[in-house]
């Protein structure tokens, strides 16, 4: 704090002048840092303006990065779940056509062309069904063929340890489905083959496809039903093909639903982190940014003390002008 001291009559060190010159300097750097934080609209430009603060606001910074890219990855997330809830309700939507199609011909009143006709038909939608298979692919990966499993971290700890959730779609993985029929496990394999190798199809007596779980339905039959044998659209094996359809028809419905329940997840983590995200935005704000009401008005100030400085400084040099006039 500066003090008030006239000097006396003494001209070799003139401490009024002094006195000025530093409140001038003052008012400068109070000049000089309220301006930098007017034009960047931070209080903190450096560790040296609020080294608590600067901590603080780096630590939430670097959360809030990682919490952004946990977003992306939630959103990442959702388009597998939804590409592959899609392709199952459109997979659901065929195999109910075909369904359909076999109730039609169970009819008693139709004849043996109708039933050849609507097994070519739904056939054609079989073929449909490889179709959107192969054809649901995310990331270079297929997602309906067996193999395909991913997880993202959505979220982390405090001590930054990962918090992910996974999509399981790969052979085996029975316990996430839980899907039970007459004659087998529900995993996602051989659950929409219909191109299995014909040698290996041979080899096991032609029984062993599997088609959403259900082992024996074989889809491509539906292209051998013709006029002399009506196979899986004959009197004795129709009741047997539509209780299989059926049952396939659950079984994807228990794979939408497993994915359905993923999709939730992420669709409220997505709303989590969206929410946190601007928790933290607005406690960096509170801790780095500048009040630029504040800081305005403190410019006015330093800058009216800047011009009382200058005057004081111009008035204590000409102090030591009277005490030379003794020597006239």
């Amino acid at each position: 704090m500066p003090t008030a001291i006239s000097g006396g009559a003494r001209i070799r060190t003139n401490t009024p002048a002094e006195n000025a010159y530093n409140a001038l300097q003052a008012s400068a750097n109070k000049i000089a840092l309220a301006q930098l934080r007017l034009s960047t609209g931070k209080r903190i430009n450096s560790a040296a303006d609020d080294v608590a603060g600067y901590i603080t606001s780096r630590a939430l910074a670097s959360r809030n990065g990682a919490l952004k890219q946990s977003l992306k990855a939630v959103g990442e997330g959702l388009n597998v779940t939804s590409m592959t809830q899609d392709s199952l309700d459109n997979i659901s939507g065929l195999l109910q056509k075909i369904k359909d199609a076999a109730s039609t011909a169970s009819s008693g009143a139709l004849g043996t062309d109708e039933k050849v006709s609507l097994a070519k038909g739904a056939y054609r939608l079989a073929q449909q069904i490889q179709f959107v298979v192969d054809s649901t692919v995310f990331g270079g990966a297929q997602l309906l063929q067996g193999g395909y499993s991913g997880s993202w971290a959505i979220g982390y700890y405090g001590n930054n340890d990962l918090l992910t959730i996974g999509v399981d779609l790969t052979t085996g993985n029975v316990k996430e489905f839980n899907v039970s029929s007459t004659n087998a496990t529900f995993t996602l394999s051989q659950e929409f083959n219909l191109n299995a190798t014909k040698d290996a199809l041979a080899s096991a007596g032609g029984n062993t496809q599997v088609f959403a779980g259900v082992t024996g339905l074989n889809l491509e039959s539906l292209n051998d039903v013709s006029a002399t044998n009506l196979g899986v659209f004959s009197g004795s094996q129709i009741v047997s093909t539509l209780t299989s359809l059926s049952t396939a028809l659950n079984n994807i419905s228990k794979v939408a639903s497993y994915i359905g329940g993923i999709q939730v997840r992420l669709t409220s983590q997505e709303e989590l982190l969206n929410s946190q995200i601007t928790n933290f935005n607005s406690a960096i704000s509170r801790i780095e940014d500048a009040d630029v009401a504040t800081e305005q008005l403190e410019l006015v100030k330093q800058q009216f003390l800047q011009q009382t400085s200058l005057i004081s400084l111009a008035q204590a040099n000409q102090a030591p002008q009277a005490f030379l006039q003794l020597f006239g």
